[in-house]
């Protein structure tokens, strides 16, 4: 739980704006355009390159000042407000794609970076990153933060598991690599595994290497309706299970129906193959079964609107599970005003419920959410709220691996001065 009242910085004096100054090129009073969850920073430094961020760095950690990273900034209320903020650390400044090897099927961008970004450069070689843009706008860093992933995790995992190598800067200001920018090479892979939805609170991620996958030729969305959650398990299961390999199985849920939506990638000719063998496994299950080029409604982006702000975002869920566990996750939601937008062939899906739920009835949901998901392996966190709901839930739930990453916090940023208090635990 949070408190209701957003801490302020105290005043920032001449000597720490002078020491920001010289080493960043870009300072500048913060505006309420720039607060991080209702909580205002004092400047807002905008570095050009990694060695402007490692000066920053320096300069914050000289004069004790607390600093949070931004990318886009689609993602500032997500997590827990800071504990305070002195320097807002813009990265929009790193935006480029530095490389692509498209032989290697590799590329290397800054954190600035927008992933739309990455996406059309990759393509002009019939190549993508195979991250879907949950949010748009997002950038490289911001995704690497909060560990945003859509519908096609499926096939290929997350970010966390396309990434070979990233650079960050300390929270001292040293600069340090990990990985390299062949795909063989993942020597310090597990740098960029702490890393990815650390928030920001371990280190300034400046720029990440990924391994890339071929366009495919084909792509088609086989959509079947469920009425009922166990409805909806048994479709997830019969694709997952099947032996057309989807790229995706998406879920989509609300006023206790919906239907499973599963996408097939590659050759043309393989393609249509697999819809029809697909089509005579879902049909007898669900009896209606649909085809289309076209992603469903929302495609692989979250059931809410990720640009409302204050009372009018809506109560943000993110609930883990085995597959097994698909029914009695969208059971626990009986009754309830939610919406539902996932990957059910991994077990991650996303609930919104509106921004006018009564903090009682949200803590009811988490509550039922928090057990069924426990049960199949999973768990049930508050991706974002307004302040009141934050306030008074639980937004992070048992956190059985608490003591280790405290640890690694005190290793990382032992003064406590990167996003203090946004992740688990306060970290």
């Amino acid at each position: 739980m949070t408190s209701s009242a957003r801490p302020e910085a105290p005043a920032l004096d001449a000597a720490a704006r002078e020491a920001l100054g010289s080493a960043c090129a870009d300072v500048r009073d913060a505006d309420p355009a720039d607060h991080v969850d209702g909580v205002a920073p004092l400047v807002v430094a905008r570095p050009g390159d990694t060695e402007q961020v490692a000066g920053t760095m320096r300069a914050a950690a000289a004069h004790g000042l607390r600093v949070v990273p931004r990318g886009a900034g689609t993602k500032s209320t997500w997590g827990l407000p800071p504990a305070g903020v002195d320097v807002l650390l813009d990265l929009g400044g790193l935006d480029e794609v530095v490389d692509h090897a498209a032989g290697d099927l590799i590329v290397q961008a800054r954190a600035g970076t927008p992933l739309a970004c990455v996406q059309e450069t990759v393509a002009g070689e019939r190549q993508r990153l195979t991250v879907d843009e949950t949010v748009a706008g997002a950038t490289i860093g911001g995704m690497l933060a909060t560990n945003a992933s859509g519908a096609r995790r499926t096939a290929v995992g997350t970010a966390r598991d396309l990434l070979i190598g990233v650079t960050m800067v300390r929270h001292d200001g040293v600069v340090a690599k990990a990985g390299g920018r062949v795909v063989k090479n993942v020597a310090g892979y597990d740098l960029g595994k702490l890393l990815i939805g650390s928030m920001g609170t371990l280190g300034v991620v400046v720029d990440a290497t990924f391994r890339l996958h071929p366009l495919p030729a084909a792509s088609r969305w086989v959509t079947a309706r469920a009425a009922d959650p166990a409805g909806a398990l048994a479709l997830a299961q019969a694709a997952v299970h099947s032996q057309v390999v989807p790229a995706a199985v998406e879920v989509g849920w609300a006023g206790g129906a919906g239907a499973v939506s599963v996408l097939l990638e590659g050759r043309e000719s393989g393609v249509q193959g697999r819809v029809d063998e697909l089509s005579a496994i879902l049909g007898p299950l669900a009896g209606d079964v649909g085809v289309s080029e076209d992603a469903p409604a929302g495609g692989a982006t979250y059931p809410w609107d990720p640009t409302a702000r204050g009372d009018d975002r809506a109560v943000a869920l993110k609930v883990t599970f085995g597959l097994s566990g698909l029914a009695d996750v969208l059971g626990a939601l009986a009754g309830t005003p939610a919406e539902v937008r996932g990957s059910a062939g991994s077990g991650v899906v996303y609930v919104a419920l509106p921004s006018a739920t009564g903090v009682d009835e949200v803590a009811t949901v988490l509550t039922r959410l928090r057990r069924a998901s426990a049960e199949h392996g999973g768990a049930t966190t508050v991706v974002d709220a307004p302040a009141a709901v934050k306030d008074a839930v639980d937004v992070w739930g048992p956190v059985p691996a608490i003591a280790l990453m405290r640890r690694v916090k005190d290793q990382f940023d032992p003064e406590r001065r990167l996003a203090p208090g946004r992740f688990v635990g306060g970290i």
